[in-house]
């Protein structure tokens, strides 16, 4: 009996940690961008996210053939197969302005504007 209630006990308290941690991630900044990636060329092309925090990178590729996601600067490189989508999280960043392209394609390029 007072196994149960200490492992019931132990379930909460965790279940109420993720939850708080959940939160203080959401709560810290993080932002999200969605980058659509369709007849050569992603868009936008120069989004704008705000600094000193981190960073999720949703990318479409509505293209019939894969793309490879690249940015040194941003330090992420993903091959997003054909008409599918890449999820890449990027830690925080300082002020600046932050190149991306498919390596696949290098005309296709942008900016991520931390500011």
């Amino acid at each position: 009996m007072l196994v149960d209630v200490v492992r019931k006990l132990v379930v909460v308290g965790g279940s109420v940690g993720m939850l708080l941690m959940a939160a203080q991630a959401h709560a810290g900044g993080s932002s999200e961008i969605c980058l659509t990636y369709a007849n050569g060329q992603f868009e936008p092309k120069e989004p704008t996210v705000p600094a000193d925090a981190p960073l999720t990178i949703r990318v479409r590729n509505m293209e019939g053939k894969a793309i490879e996601f690249e940015s040194e600067t941003l330090k992420v490189e993903k091959v997003i197969a054909a008409n599918s989508e890449a999820v890449l999280n990027v830690r925080a960043m300082k002020s600046g302005r932050y190149e991306f392209y498919n390596d696949f394609n290098e005309k296709a390029r942008g900016f991520v504007n931390v500011q």
